[in-house]
């Protein structure tokens, strides 16, 4: 991933904050991927010492020796703070078929660097303390007269390493982990310099299969779990040290720094995760033996499976037969043959079930026509489109009139047609979502029901503002109530799944007329009551939109706040999944926020904000103002800003994909004088940004949707300021 380190940055005060004159401890700091630091995405070749290797259809990392390229400072990964983790796990996947007996390897350790130590010309005890430099002069005393046998290193040699190991001849040892034949040790510096060791014993890990380890560890107690089996657990005398410096100290990957003890096996995980215990992010799992954390991307998507081989392949010659004209079935007997499409201009490679496509001319945009124009009962605030198998494509509208309704629309070949009305009170937004077979919609109501008088809504009581998710029936084919939610102007629902659990989280925009900071809500589903219940409290202000999206292992979560009573420029606030909920990662100022939209181009990974307007107490709105793209850095684990959009009180951004050009509409609805104005379509251009391609006219446009029917490619917008929605068609050559 490539990131634009000279733009400003938008930095926040983090939990971690470093301190003039005092020792930070890292804590509650997001997973740090050890193995990434020696793997450079984009390298022509791996560093120097380090070969991959697939096996068993699972790549890994072989260290062949030390090199400088598989140590790092420990301040790059360690920032803002200069003390170990006091509470840690550490996530490892291996594979390693035999260690010979009284062998040790590491797997990872921490070194203070002697050259940290000999800093200003000072000799190996210039920076010792007086009780260093007691022991280290009983160790020099007892190697004075020894002499190394002519065959090799003497049993006193291997003594008198060990000793110097421990008062910092090559480098001080901080901390380690390694293995032997039956046991999994793990090492570290006490208190007083004393070595102190924790061992597992009967592990035994040599025999040539994949193992995933976490260990967690915090004061005298740590945990052992291998491949989310039943875990070992340690009670120690002395507790891992809540002092640990790291100033001046050496990650070294696979090796403590110098030959003896490297690490002979492979090596597809290394995770160090600060501040918590790991082990209900990575267990249970379907695939134990491989449960991942954060495994680097150059270890995985493999194009085939086979037994241990080197990546570096050698070549091969096979009879290729190209078949051009009609497709013909791709099956086992014609597997690994190609086929010539001359109509789509496109050349396919039959893998034994699918042709898949190895080159294809691509999809480009050359214009948009005017496709549909939909009148609808009312104003509308949102549009959801989604698919019901054996139906066929909807879309839900949530219209502003409450004695209307809403209603959800089915694609024919003559566009959308009304399909069904559902009963909605002040309806802004849908959202539909799955759980197994099952589809539901949810939608945001912000007006309280007209009580007892309505039949049809009995759970709706009179000025309580109830959100509703509906169940899809099979049998009536219809959507049907199934809950009732309590929320207070609700703006948004989201809803995502971790763990295999489901969410839903709802952006409450206000409770009253005055009350913009109040709780947001994220609810769980419940399979015993079978219902959504409360998970969370999330305090936000104004709350207009959220956006759930997942990088790698990472889950997040950002809201759009919009007002907070005063003013719009307010912080809207992206959390991540830690522990079985969420916590702040970052927040960002932004004005009037309305929407949030994730998108990726490549490896590179996005979000952008729709700003809506600028304004302070009585002052006057100004509603011309920039929208931001901002790209994920993830070495300083921070968003930081790409570019800025001159936007007209944005209230929608839509990210989709034509071949492989990637675009951004924008949903402009006013400019201080008017709503009738244009909405803007931006095409990626690489260096350039987003660049203007297409301005399509739009009334008071207030949401977009991309959506594709039989290879054709459509985008849709509603109004909240004309009875109508419109349907573009988008053109390619």
């Amino acid at each position: 991933m490539s990131f634009f380190t000279l733009l400003l940055l938008y930095l926040v005060p983090r939990t971690i904050t470093m301190h003039h004159g005092t020792r930070t401890p890292c804590t509650d700091q997001l997973p740090l991927d050890l193995l990434s630091r020696v793997l450079p995405v984009g390298a022509p070749a791996p560093p120097s010492g380090l070969r991959m290797i697939q096996a068993g259809g699972v790549r890994g990392v072989r260290f062949s020796h030390p090199h400088p390229s598989l140590s790092f400072p420990s301040s790059q990964l360690l920032m803002n703070c200069d003390l170990f983790p006091r509470e840690f796990s550490i996530v490892v996947t291996l594979k390693i078929t035999r260690i010979a007996p009284k062998r040790n390897e590491y797997i990872f350790s921490v070194v203070e660097e002697k050259d940290e130590e000999n800093k200003n010309g000072k000799g190996d005890k210039g920076e010792r303390s007086d009780e260093e430099q007691n022991r280290w002069r009983k160790v020099e005393d007892k190697d004075k007269g020894r002499t190394q046998e002519k065959d090799g290193t003497t049993e006193e040699d291997q003594k008198r390493d060990r000793r110097r190991e421990r008062v910092g001849h090559r480098g001080r040892l901080l901390l380690g982990l390694r293995l032997s034949r039956d046991r999994f040790h793990f090492l570290f510096q006490g208190h007083g310099g004393v070595m102190e060791r924790w061992v597992f014993r009967g592990v035994r890990l040599a025999d040539n299969r994949w193992h995933t380890l976490v260990l967690a560890a915090t004061g005298r107690y740590a945990r052992l779990t291998v491949d989310c089996n039943t875990p070992l657990e340690l009670v120690h005398s002395r507790s891992f040290p809540s002092d640990m410096r790291t100033q001046g100290s050496k990650f070294h990957i696979g090796s403590q720094g110098r030959r003896k003890g490297i690490f002979s096996g492979l090596i597809r995980q290394l995770v160090l995760v600060p501040g918590w215990d790991a082990t209900p992010d990575v267990c249970p799992s379907s695939n134990p033996r491989l449960a991942e954390l954060a495994v680097p991307a150059v270890l995985l998507d493999l194009p085939f499976k086979q037994t241990e081989i080197s990546l570096a392949l050698p070549r091969y010659e096979a009879e290729v037969h190209v078949s051009v004209g009609l497709e013909r079935k791709c099956s086992v007997s014609v597997r690994g043959q190609l086929w010539f499409n001359p109509q789509g201009k496109g050349l396919y490679l039959c893998d034994g079930t699918v042709w898949v496509s190895m080159l294809k001319e691509s999809e480009r945009l050359d214009y948009v026509e005017e496709h549909q124009i939909l009148p609808t009962s009312s104003e509308t605030y949102d549009i959801e489109v989604f698919h019901v198998a054996g139906v066929g494509l909807m879309a839900a509208m949530a219209h502003s009139s409450s004695g209307l309704g809403s209603a959800v629309y089915l694609w024919t070949h003559d566009g959308f047609q009304l399909y069904q009305n559902i009963s909605t009170y002040g309806a802004l937004a849908w959202r539909h979502f799955t759980m197994g077979k099952k589809v539901f919609l949810v939608v945001s109501n912000s007006a309280g029901g007209p009580g007892e008088e309505d039949k049809k809504s009995p759970e709706q009581e009179e000025g309580v503002e109830m959100s509703v998710i509906y169940r899809w029936s099979d049998r009536k084919r219809r959507f049907v109530r199934f809950q009732s939610l309590q929320t207070h102007c609700a703006r948004d629902w989201e809803a995502f799944h971790i763990n295999k659990h489901t969410y839903l989280t709802v952006a409450n925009h206000r409770q009253g007329d005055n009350n913009h900071t109040i709780d947001s809500v994220v609810y769980r589903w419940n399979p015993g009551t079978k219902s959504f219940q409360v998970h969370q409290m999330l305090r936000t202000s104004g709350a207009y939109d959220w956006e759930f999206f997942s990088v790698g292992p990472y889950h997040f979560l950002v809201v759009a706040n919009a007002f907070d009573g005063v003013t719009t420029h307010v912080d809207s606030v992206i959390y991540v999944w830690l522990n079985g909920s969420f916590r702040v990662f970052q927040t960002i100022k932004t004005f009037c926020a309305t929407d949030w939209e994730m998108f990726q181009i490549g490896s590179r990974v996005f979000l952008i904000v729709a700003n809506g307007h600028r304004l302070h107490g009585n002052g006057p709105s100004r509603y011309a103002i920039n929208s931001t793209i901002y790209e994920l850095d993830v070495n300083a684990q921070l968003f930081i800003r790409f570019q800025d959009i001159v936007t007209y009180s944005a209230v929608d951004w839509e990210f989709f994909t034509l071949g492989e050009e990637s675009f951004l509409v924008v949903a402009n609805s006013f400019d201080g004088q008017s709503y009738s104005l244009n909405s803007v379509l931006y095409r990626w251009q690489g260096y350039e940004g987003f660049v203007p391609v297409h301005r399509l006219p739009t009334i008071g446009c207030s949401d977009w949707e991309f959506f594709n029917f039989e290879g054709e490619s459509y985008l849709i917008y509603s109004s909240a300021k004309a009875p109508l929605s419109k349907v573009f068609k988008l053109k390619t050559h």
